[in-house]
């Protein structure tokens, strides 16, 4: 771990059918390292309403909790993912994160979200209108931040399973068998760690401004 690398607060997301409460075993790991981490409680948590709309409840938790512009790092888990990025690349928050990562996250939809006909489940879907905007400028806007996407190819929620990958950033592919271990997966926390712990150019840009 590098010490000498700013330790921006970390703002965990969860997905479908999931609380803050998912991050307990990453929340921990991070913390014993000297992060500070911070989680939210996505409503409703069912898909029922727009990703578009939980973002702005990722977007008032940052304004609330990171006050002054207040930089921190992202992380967000399947559907979590598109919901920060939604934060990301529509609601300003490209100008505050530093680090973004996505965990198992159907960046290029998902089958699964047939399997209910619902708002959000509508707009994980493959070539959806939603992911058709997202993806239209994501190299553009995500790497203007250090963007890593982490996924397993064993995943049955996200299928097809390398729906997580993006032409932009960096991708750590790690073979876990169910698509839930990917949250306390000892070689993923590590992964996390060690991206977190990474130079942000962006971090180093306002450093010297601000000199």
């Amino acid at each position: 771990m590098q010490n000498s690398i700013r330790k921006n607060p970390v703002l965990l997301v969860h997905g479908i059918w999931d609380k803050g409460t998912i991050f307990k075993p990453m929340s921990a790991y991070l913390r014993q390292y000297g992060w500070e981490v911070h989680t939210v409680d996505l409503e409703p948590n069912d898909s029922s309403v727009g990703l578009d709309r939980l973002a702005q409840q990722v977007r008032d938790y940052a304004d609330r909790h990171f006050p002054g512009d207040r930089p921190f790092d992202l992380l967000g888990f399947s559907m979590g993912g598109l919901v920060s990025r939604y934060y990301l690349q529509r609601l300003g928050g490209v100008d505050r994160v530093e680090r973004f990562i996505t965990i198992s996250s159907p960046h290029n939809g998902t089958w699964t979200g047939y399997a209910l006909a619902l708002e959000g489940s509508i707009q994980m879907r493959p070539n959806s209108p939603f992911l058709q905007d997202l993806n239209r400028d994501a190299i553009e806007t995500l790497s203007r931040v250090n963007f890593t996407s982490i996924w397993t190819p064993f995943d049955l929620m996200i299928l097809p399973a390398n729906s997580s990958q993006l032409p932009v950033g960096d991708e750590v592919k790690i073979s876990v068998g169910l698509h839930r271990w990917m949250v306390s997966d000892r070689r993923c926390l590590d992964t996390i760690a060690r991206t977190l712990s990474q130079p942000c150019p962006k971090a180093a840009k306002l450093a010297t401004i601000a000199r």
